[in-house]
């Protein structure tokens, strides 16, 4: 398509294409939560006659091409017409949010649980901007995680996901942490004999910020409640270096860890003395905490 036939696709479409469902419809005029930030009360206006948007939280709006703008965090006409063509052609961020099957042991109270989950690469520029405040670039973040878009108790979100071994999502904004069942471990197996260990996803996307190391294999417990679980994985390396936050449950935990492994297992939280976990001596080192 060329310049001009690009501008007349229905705005409308293109955010059906992301997931993107209006609110409410009042004649010409369409009501959306924004696309691309959090807010509770929809502000974002589509004007289905002009095709034109306009968000009222921000005071910004246009057409199709700066809405792509506003995605991307770009004003570079090319990249926004390289996004708007991505997600007609099914190459980023269409790899459109395929929807999930919905697991036998759902509440069938649809108002009570995930629903109309689906899954797509992580773009939104909400989350990626709050991985950027705790020091996680989007390099490291569209690698290793993917953007989740649900329904909870009848209202709309979005998150930053990471998949566990049994298909289970763990779950993070600004604002909620949670998860999709099956609750689970999270291994990346790249077949070494060493296992680098952490409680949460937050603090390995840390450890691959400040490239430690590469090549080893890692696992992220999700809960500290799952450790026994861990174990027929972990039973099989000849060292396990545990990135265990400094509080009483870390501490526990390397203590079980010990009492099974003994000295296969290697305390590498004196590298973050002082600060509660990974993840925080990473925003100090970084000046995002001062």
């Amino acid at each position: 398509m060329n310049i001009e036939e690009t501008r007349r696709i229905p705005i409308t479409d293109f955010l059906a294409r992301m997931g993107h469902e209006p609110t409410s419809r009042k004649g010409n005029e369409w009501w959306y939560s924004a696309p691309y930030r959090e807010e509770r009360t929809p502000s974002f206006r589509v004007n289905i006659l002009k095709n034109v948007w306009q968000d009222f939280g921000i005071g910004r709006g246009g057409d199709i091409f700066s809405l792509a703008g506003e995605f991307t965090g770009s004003s570079d006409f090319k990249e926004q017409a390289g996004f708007i063509s991505e997600v007609f052609g099914g190459i980023a961020p269409a790899t459109v949010f395929r929807p999930k099957e919905k697991r036998p042991e759902t509440d069938p109270d649809e108002e009570s649980c995930f629903v109309k989950v689906r899954f797509g690469p992580l773009y939104n520029k909400v989350l990626l901007n709050y991985l950027k405040e705790r020091g996680i670039c989007s390099d490291v973040a569209l690698f290793n995680c993917e953007e989740v878009r649900y329904t909870l108790h009848g209202k709309r979100y979005f998150a930053i996901g990471f998949k566990n071994v049994s298909g289970g999502y763990e779950l993070r904004t600004r604002m909620f942490k949670g998860s999709i069942s099956p609750k689970d471990i999270s291994l990346i197996d790249n077949s070494s004999d060493t296992c680098n260990l952490f409680e949460g996803f937050i603090d390995y996307l840390s450890w691959m910020m400040l490239g430690l190391g590469c090549g080893d294999d890692y696992l992220v417990l999700n809960s500290v409640a799952l450790l026994e679980r861990s174990y027929g994985v972990l039973d099989r390396y000849e060292r396990v270096n545990c990135y265990l936050d400094r509080d009483e449950a870390g501490r526990r935990t390397l203590e079980a860890l010990r009492k099974r492994y003994g000295n296969k297992i290697e305390d590498c939280s004196a590298l973050y003395k002082g600060f509660k976990d990974l993840n925080e001596y990473l925003q100090h080192k970084d000046g995002i905490l001062e």
